[in-house]
């Protein structure tokens, strides 16, 4: 596993990190299945882990904090969010602070993620949404100050909401915001517009979420492929993304290099990147654990090919499905 620093924090964390969403939310997960690909993935060199009170009210918290008191001897760095008190994913333009993340209910879920993880200090604790339009308001500065001079969090991050890099480059340039995490991928190149250069100037931590594009980038989908109805991906690859998503996919297919599969050509573009700091994969089996870290080599892309992959960008902006 290789490792880089995490922005100003000076933390050494491994560039394949752990995404927790699907530990909670997904379906036809054993515990003891879950477990044992969150031991292997530590054995396997992985100590960043990203998890959120969202995930299943907390649910997804406790087994990291679980894990944390399996590897007490060794660090390892638990990032999680507090959830919007609307419960509404993503956040709209007219959404309201006051509505979305009080001062009050942002110390009682950094509260209810402490005990969740049981631990005494949380590393990484994020906004699960948000709006740069709140970078001027100072409540939520005053309460990440107040809990950060508690002792009760050494860093603070914003999750972007899907497809708006943007709408936080205010909110960064406060100083009070440690780390960014936004979806990056081949298609999702974007954030190398201005959020990657503005971090890179600030010396903050970047975490790409999404890497295989919720499953696209994996090429395994096909137009015919459906999911459970309780699975989140039947309301987000509704027919006009599904369709979109397998076109964009399949024409990848002819450039992949000989001997690599397509979640390796994926998780190697975001790695060739030096301002991504870790992407968080979710690795719900043992057999995504194995290949995911493996592509930790330190080899990344040929720059030929990276030029190439530059041409599938796919610029999308947030519509009622994309959530």
């Amino acid at each position: 596993m290789q490792y880089r620093t995490f922005g100003r924090t000076g933390w050494d964390v491994s560039e394949i990190g752990y995404g927790m969403w699907g530990l909670a939310d997904w379906t036809g997960n054993e515990r003891s299945q879950i477990d044992q690909a969150l031991d292997r993935a530590v054995e396997r060199g992985c100590n960043f882990f990203d998890t959120a009170w969202g995930y299943g009210s907390g649910l997804s918290e406790q087994i990291l904090g679980d894990l944390l008191k399996r590897n007490l001897s060794k660090k390892l760095y638990a990032a999680t969010k507090i959830p919007p008190k609307n419960r509404q994913w993503p956040s709209k333009p007219e959404f309201q602070l006051d509505d979305v993340f009080p001062a009050d209910y942002i110390v009682e879920y950094t509260n209810k993620s402490l005990q969740n993880l049981g631990v005494d200090t949380i590393d990484l604790m994020q906004f699960h949404v948000w709006e740069d339009a709140w970078a001027t308001r100072d409540e939520w500065k005053e309460a990440i100050t107040k809990l950060t001079e508690q002792g009760k969090v050494r860093a603070w991050g914003i999750s972007v909401n899907r497809w708006e890099p943007d709408n936080s480059l205010n909110t960064l340039r406060t100083g009070l915001i440690d780390a960014v995490q936004v979806i990056y991928n081949i298609f999702d190149q974007n954030p190398e517009d201005r959020l990657f250069p503005l971090c890179k100037e600030m010396n903050l931590g970047i975490i790409a979420r999404v890497p295989f594009d919720e499953g696209t980038l994996t090429g395994t989908f096909t137009k015919e492929t459906t999911f459970p109805a309780n699975d989140w991906r039947s309301t987000y690859f509704v027919p006009e993304n599904l369709n979109s998503s397998v076109d964009h996919a399949d024409a990848l297919k002819p450039i992949i290099p000989e001997g690599m599969t397509m979640p390796e050509m994926a998780l190697r573009f975001i790695l060739s990147n030096p301002d991504v700091h870790t992407t968080i994969p979710g690795m719900r089996q043992l057999r995504n654990v194995e290949a995911n870290t493996a592509v930790s080599d330190g080899r990344g892309l040929p720059a030929e090919l990276l030029q190439e992959l530059k041409g599938h960008r796919w610029d999308r902006t947030p519509t009622e499905w994309s959530q």
